[in-house]
């Protein structure tokens, strides 16, 4: 499985990726490998406010529906529309393309609660 060390993860198989104000989050190499050919996203609305471990979006594949968590607390600030007409993004290129959306986040420290490389390695083998 694909685990870029420059993210952040979260044991329900997000990735974070922080910027100066803001972290971008998207579900992890092994979320979409697990759920099969995604066919349908449920984005979140840009201005609501999130909880840290609260739904945030909802991954529909061929095999299952998934909620997809927050990994920190804050306010969506943007949302990848083209996850609308093209949520297989979320197979082809979990870390690029197919990130779900932008939160401004609320506590950064939060952030630190997150997982490193190795420590969401452990989770996923432990799987």
């Amino acid at each position: 499985m694909n685990v870029p060390e420059e993210l952040f993860y979260t044991s329900d198989h997000e990735w974070v990726r922080p910027s100066e104000s803001a972290v971008r989050v998207g579900i992890t190499d092994f979320a979409q490998d697990s759920l099969g050919d995604i066919v349908f996203v449920e984005l979140p609305t840009v201005g609501a406010a999130v909880t840290k471990g609260g739904a945030l979006s909802e991954v529909e594949s061929t095999k299952s529906v998934s909620e997809v968590y927050a990994p920190v607390s804050g306010k969506v600030v943007a949302c990848n529309e083209q996850l609308r007409s093209a949520p297989e993004l979320l197979n082809s290129d979990p870390y690029g393309d197919g990130w779900i959306c932008t939160i401004e986040a609320s506590d950064p420290a939060e952030l630190k609660a997150l997982l490193g490389p190795e420590e969401y390695r452990a989770v996923i083998d432990g799987q």
